[in-house]
């Protein structure tokens, strides 16, 4: 799940949640993008409602063709202009948003939203509703994850930040993100100057919260992490207990039988067969072993399932891995025994006989 593709660039991208003191027309908050810009370590700049991943929603559903709104939720996200260059999420067809582009008019959906809504064809230059706002698509970009990476990929339009309210005039805004890229491997790095900038910059202005746009991607995965950690951690414990163990009674055993192994050698037995009767038994028990687990997991796989990405319980690859790890524990538990018994004296052991 931490590889799955999230259709954008999260490397050296910084999200800054930015809240004014009193809603400001939208030139103020371009003049504060454009500000960002020129600060040193600054690739590109761009305004959106809020950063992907980040847990927030705003979905709706919406009307093609003058149809009356369908059973599918609809997802949306205002940004500004260069939004999609800053996230380095492709455009597949048409073009990005102009500074002249409002809301309502125009808009770019995901492919997963053109799919589910104009399955016909392009859908550049066709319109969709959502209540009374309509909609003139000017753009058709890649798939990414919206508000969660658990989920299938959703059906996203993205509109201009720029707002008109029912008078016609643009919208004053309140708060918004700026999405830095920045040129340095460690956006973080640029935090404390970025945050600095802001009010610096605009005395109303203050900065909320700072996140890297990775930050927000990994986040997604922390419960499946630590339980990979906590599986592997009680695994490791678990067959370092069961190396150890194995390995004190296949010494023990060759202790006991040391006469016997003695003998065996004297009358002509190869290195070779002392080391399989010694490790036979042992062999056996661990296979047995591992046959009632493997056994135990398959009736337990559909349980099991709900914890797994994109990988099957009962796969042959995920079964043979632990599996041959089990055998190499067991493999390297048995060698001092082995080393001890093919070492026995035969002369020497008669002798104390």
């Amino acid at each position: 799940m931490s590889h799955r593709p999230t259709g954008f660039a999260a490397e050296r991208v910084l999200t800054l949640d930015t809240v004014s003191r009193q809603a400001q027309a939208p030139v103020i908050w371009d003049q504060m993008t454009e500000h960002l810009r020129t600060v040193p370590g600054v690739e590109s700049v761009a305004l959106s409602g809020g950063a992907l991943l980040a847990g927030q929603a705003w979905n709706g559903f919406v009307s093609v063709n003058g149809a009356p709104p369908g059973p599918v939720l609809a997802f949306f996200l205002a940004v500004s202009p260069g939004w999609m260059d800053a996230m380095k999420l492709p455009l597949i067809e048409g073009r990005d948003f102009r500074p002249s582009d409002t809301a309502p008019g125009s808009a770019m959906v995901s492919a997963t939203f053109a799919k589910q809504f104009f399955p016909e064809g392009n859908p550049v230059g066709k319109w969709y509703a959502r209540g009374a706002n309509r909609f003139q698509i000017v753009g058709v970009v890649r798939d990414a994850p919206y508000k969660d990476v658990h989920e299938p990929m959703l059906p996203v339009a993205y509109v201009p930040l720029r707002t008109l309210n029912s008078t016609g005039a643009l919208q004053a805004i309140r708060r918004a993100t700026f999405v830095v890229r920045t040129y340095s491997a460690n956006p973080i790095a640029l935090a404390s100057t970025l945050r600095r900038e802001v009010p610096r910059a605009r005395p109303g202005f203050r900065v909320s919260n700072i996140r890297p746009q990775a930050d927000l991607v990994r986040a997604q995965t922390v419960r499946e992490r630590l339980l990979a950690m906590l599986a592997l951690f009680f695994a490791a414990v678990a067959l370092l207990l069961g190396s150890i163990g194995l390995y004190g009674v296949l010494d023990y055993s060759v202790l006991q039988r040391r006469r016997e192994i003695g003998i065996r050698m004297a009358i002509g037995a190869q290195a070779g067969h002392i080391a399989r009767g010694v490790t036979a038994d042992a062999f056996l028990m661990v296979l047995a072993g591992a046959l009632a687990g493997i056994a135990l997991g398959l009736v337990s796989a559909r349980y099991l399932t709900t914890l797994l990405y994109q990988v099957q319980a009962a796969d042959p690859a995920m079964l043979a891995i632990p599996l041959g790890t089990i055998f190499a524990a067991t493999l390297l538990a048995a060698v001092p025994a082995v080393i001890r018994a093919v070492r026995i004296d035969p002369a020497t052991m008669l002798r104390n006989e």
